[in-house]
């Protein structure tokens, strides 16, 4: 009994006699008027006090969100990961799945911002794959959620970016006459992107590498495919520095 009185009396001085209802519309309305670190301290306030409540949850997920819209992306994806950990069947966890693939393609995004770069696909793309495999993780553990359904269609840019990633890496190896690293590259992105807009660039460049190294029936072949599937194809990259 003096136990629980105990913990009563720290609960007590932690929530000021508020409910967790109270605590959880309090941390909203400050969430609401941007006043981020005042509602994170509420959420956690909940959590800690009134671990058993429907609101501890829901603190969970609403400090997760407004970490992602504060821009603070590390911390929302660690409080993303610790929620999947512990709630791994909640009816909120297919949520959780797809807010981390957001989190991790908001960040690719506010990166390229920071660096005045408009295109994803020419620098670290570490935040597109992260982004990729969460939405695949979603897709793959809740395939009828509909998240899943969100989630696919994010993976459409997500792969284009990382298929002009390779071919930004080929051109570069190109430029160094590093041929055969090209040329892996190259084959890289036609066996693992497939229908993204990079593969004639990708077949048109691969022709150049197979002449440079004497491989003149894989550079036919190559030229085969390119004539065939992209008959009106016209270089749009550039091999000058």
């Amino acid at each position: 009994m003096s136990g629980c009185w105990w913990e009563e009396e720290k609960r007590e001085s932690i929530t000021q006699g508020k409910t967790p209802k109270d605590l959880f519309l309090e941390a909203k309305d400050f969430s609401d008027q941007g006043l981020i670190d005042e509602a994170i301290k509420l959420y956690e306030i909940v959590q800690a006090a009134y671990p058993a409540s429907k609101y501890s949850i829901q603190s969970k997920l609403e400090k997760i969100y407004i970490l992602y819209k504060a821009g603070r992306f590390d911390e929302s994806i660690d409080e993303l990961n610790s929620f999947i950990k512990l709630y791994p069947d909640h009816f909120s966890t297919p949520y959780a799945f797809y807010l981390r693939g957001l989190v991790a393609q908001s960040k690719t995004k506010s990166i390229l911002d920071d660096l005045d770069i408009t295109d994803s696909a020419q620098r670290d793309v570490t935040s597109v794959v992260d982004a990729f495999n969460y939405y695949l993780a979603l897709i793959e553990k809740f395939p009828k959620s509909e998240y899943s359904i969100e989630a696919k269609s994010n993976l459409i840019p997500l792969r284009n970016a990382l298929a002009r990633h390779e071919l930004y890496i080929a051109i570069y190896y190109t430029k160094r006459e590093a041929y055969i690293g090209a040329i892996n590259r190259l084959n890289n992105i036609i066996e693992k992107f497939p229908n993204t807009p990079s593969i004639p660039a990708a077949l048109h460049l691969l022709i150049r590498n197979y002449e440079k190294i004497g491989a003149l029936d894989l550079r036919d072949d190559a030229e085969r495919v390119l004539k065939s599937s992209y008959p009106k194809y016209t270089p749009h990259y550039s091999l000058e520095d």
